[in-house]
C-alpha cells in the first residue's frame, strides 16, 4: 500500500486501529488521530515532538455533533457556524469527559472545527469518532500545506496521507474563545478578524500569545523555518553575504532576484497568506544565512501573515 494517496477506506482503517494519518484541509494538513483514544492522541505528540501543554484542536463533520463533546454551546456557536463552518474557524468550548485531558492539556476546554476540504468532510462522516489534528509538521516548525511536505518531515509516523492538493488558504484557522463571558480571538488566521468583527458586529478582544494556552499557537516562538529571519526594519548592523529577504508585492532594491521571495506580485493577501508556509520551506532549501522580512499590511489576512512571522522572527518583534 502506498503511504499517499485518496483511498478513505484505508485511512479510516488506520485511524481505527489508532494509528496517525494526514489529512487535508483548506488551511494547512493536519496530523489525525482518533480524539477519544488517549493512546492514540499520545502518538500526536510523539510524532510532533510537541509539548504536552499545548492542546489539539478536534475536528468533527458538523456542528450538531459538537454537542457530544461539549458541556455547553452557547448559541453564538451556532450562529456563527451557520455562516463560517465548514471553513477557517476553530471554536473554545467547555468539554464534557469524553475528550481526554491530553487533548485539551489539562483545560475545561476544547477548540473544535469543521473542515472545508471535500476529501476530510467525507473521511470523518465515515468514522464514528471525532479527529485532532494539529498540524503534520514538527513542531515549530513551518506548517505543511502538501501531502509530500507531510511524507517528507512525518512520513516515519503516518499509517497514510489522505492527498487532497495544495491547500487553499494556507494558513492554520482563527481560533475564537467562546467559553467565557465575551467572545475572545486566541489565534489570528484564515478568516480575519475584519470579517468576524462585521459579522458580530463587535470589536473582539485579542489575545494571541500564552505560557499556558488554551489553544495552539499561542506559544511566542513557534511557526519557525531552520534560517535566521529578521524584520527589515530591526535588521543587525552586521550583515552576512549569503542574505535575502521574503516581501510581499515588491521586490527589493538592494537584493539580487533569485535571493528574493515575493509573496504575492499583484498584491493579494490571499494569494500571499496560501503561499507563506511554502516559501518558508523554499528560503529553508536555499540555506541563505539570513533573511530580512518585510511587515506586511496589518488589516485582513495581513494580521494573520504578520503574526505567524512574528514567531518566525527570532530576536525582536
Amino acid at each position: 500500500m502506498e503511504l499517499m494517496g485518496t483511498n478513505l477506506a484505508y485511512a479510516a482503517a488506520a485511524l481505527t486501529k489508532g494509528r496517525l494519518v494526514g489529512i487535508p484541509t483548506e488551511t494547512v494538513y493536519g496530523l489525525a488521530a482518533n480524539a477519544l483514544d488517549p493512546m492514540a492522541v499520545a502518538r500526536i505528540f510523539e510524532a510532533k515532538n510537541r509539548p504536552a501543554f499545548d492542546p489539539l484542536i478536534v475536528h468533527i463533520a458538523q456542528m450538531a455533533e459538537a454537542q457530544k463533546y461539549c458541556s455547553h454551546i452557547p448559541d453564538l456557536a451556532f450562529h456563527l457556524a451557520e455562516k463560517f463552518s465548514p471553513g477557517p474557524l476553530t471554536y473554545i468550548l467547555p468539554k464534557n469527559q469524553l475528550i481526554p485531558d491530553l487533548v485539551s492539556s489539562g483545560h475545561s476546554t476544547v477548540g473544535i472545527r469543521i473542515p472545508n476540504h471535500p476529501l476530510s468532510l467525507a473521511l470523518l462522516q465515515q468514522l464514528d469518532f471525532p479527529l485532532a489534528a494539529p498540524s503534520a509538521n514538527p513542531f515549530g516548525y513551518v506548517s505543511p500545506t502538501t501531502a509530500q511536505h507531510v511524507l517528507d518531515q512525518l512520513g516515519q509516523s503516518v499509517a497514510y496521507v489522505l492527498d487532497g492538493g495544495r491547500c487553499q488558504v494556507g494558513l492554520e484557522s482563527t481560533i475564537i474563545d467562546l467559553s467565557g463571558t465575551e467572545p475572545r480571538v486566541l489565534r489570528l488566521g484564515g478568516l480575519s478578524l475584519e470579517e468576524l468583527e462585521a459579522f458580530l458586529g463587535q470589536k473582539l478582544a485579542v489575545q494571541t500569545s500564552s505560557s499556558n494556552p488554551k489553544a495552539p499557537g499561542m506559544l511566542v516562538k513557534h511557526y519557525a523555518p531552520n534560517v535566521v529571519l529578521r524584520w527589515e526594519d530591526n535588521a543587525p548592523e552586521q550583515l552576512p553575504q549569503n542574505m535575502g529577504c521574503l516581501r510581499f508585492s515588491t521586490p527589493h532594491a538592494g537584493f539580487a532576484a533569485n535571493r528574493q521571495w515575493i509573496l504575492s506580485p499583484k498584491g493579494d493577501l490571499a494569494e500571499a497568506a496560501s503561499r507563506l508556509f511554502a516559501v518558508l520551506r523554499e528560503i529553508d532549501q536555499a540555506k541563505p544565512d539570513l533573511v530580512l522580512v518585510e511587515r506586511f499590511p496589518d488589516t485582513g489576512l495581513g494580521r494573520a501573515i504578520n503574526d505567524r512571522l512574528k514567531r518566525a522572527v527570532q530576536s525582536g518583534a
